[in-house]
């Protein structure tokens, strides 16, 4: 549930915008791409999400079919065009983000009243994110349907800190979050806003003290921990990979996150797996595209120590 757009990319790597002659247009959007990543790999998902009513916003919903992402509750916003988002490429570590998002987004428009809320407390799996509370409505449509599942199977909350978008302080919203969650997932900056600490053993334990029941903390380089409430605890390293553009990583891990935990697999298996898609695709240029099928991810986890 949340933010869509088009990723606008260039295609040649190391060149800034004011540069860039050829852009490749995806399909993108954290939670879009986290459903696509998830639909790779054999699960069914679906998106709650609004577009613009523009051609821009019809290419979207026709991707998301083409991956396999149910798109019946997917709206469309007329006030509001379909946002864009340009990055510029310089690998291995920099990749910065340009939002196109004013006057508003449409997917920011998102009104409580509009949910499918039996739909939304069915699902196996819910995945919102830390932008769906960036501002209103969305905001209290993301926390009616967090409460609407009354902490039922499994409930991710993405912390997805975007500062740009957001206009007052996060806190309050984030801790309203957490304890309607079951699962947080971010990196240690989004931590940080979400908890006070980045460091990793702190962080988690402040997620799980928020109301998570799994914490699950991505540290770049020095790869990933997740720790349970019961004391399970997965530790698992970084793969090495030669990055393209590492934008679509941690959308492929929460997309094999969700595959583990709809398996049912150890914690150190699912956080593997993850980390292994998420390897996948910063060696890519694109972000939903570049999704890997299972296959990819096996053989990436074979040559692996």
């Amino acid at each position: 549930m949340g933010r869509i757009g088009v990723d606008l990319y260039p295609l040649k790597s190391g060149v800034p915008l004011a540069q860039a002659e050829t852009f490749g247009k995806f399909l993108g959007g954290s939670p879009a791409n986290v459903a696509v990543a998830a639909a790779r790999l054999g699960r069914r998902t679906a998106l709650v999400t609004r577009t613009g009513a523009d051609p821009f916003g019809s290419y979207l919903r026709e991707e998301l079919l083409r991956f396999g992402v149910d798109d019946r509750w997917v709206g469309e916003v007329a006030a509001y065009p379909t946002p864009v988002t340009f990055c510029e490429i310089f690998p291995p570590d920099r990749f910065p983000l340009y939002f196109y998002r004013l006057p508003k987004a449409p997917d920011l428009e998102i009104h409580p009243e509009e949910l499918d809320l039996p739909a939304l407390s069915a699902a196996r799996i819910l995945w919102v994110t830390g932008t769906g509370l960036s501002a209103e409505p969305s905001r209290s449509a993301t926390l009616a349907a967090l409460a609407a599942r009354n902490r039922a199977g499994t409930t991710v909350f993405d912390l997805d800190w975007r500062p740009t978008l957001w206009d007052d302080d996060p806190h309050e919203h984030y801790r309203a979050a957490l304890r309607l969650a079951t699962v947080a997932v971010g990196n240690t900056e989004e931590c940080e806003i979400a908890t006070g600490t980045r460091e990793p053993h702190a962080a988690a334990r402040a997620l799980l003290a928020g109301g998570a029941e799994l914490a699950v903390v991505k540290r770049g380089p020095d790869g990933v921990l997740a720790v349970h409430r019961d004391g399970t605890t997965a530790d698992v390293p970084a793969v090495p990979v030669d990055t393209v553009n590492g934008l679509g990583a941690g959308d492929a891990f929460g997309g094999a996150l969700c595959h583990g935990l709809l398996a049912g697999w150890e914690l150190d298996r699912t956080i593997r797996y993850a980390n292994a898609a998420g390897a996948i695709v910063a060696s890519r240029l694109a972000c939903s595209t570049a999704m890997p099928h299972p296959a990819e991810v096996e053989e990436v986890l074979d040559t692996c120590p």
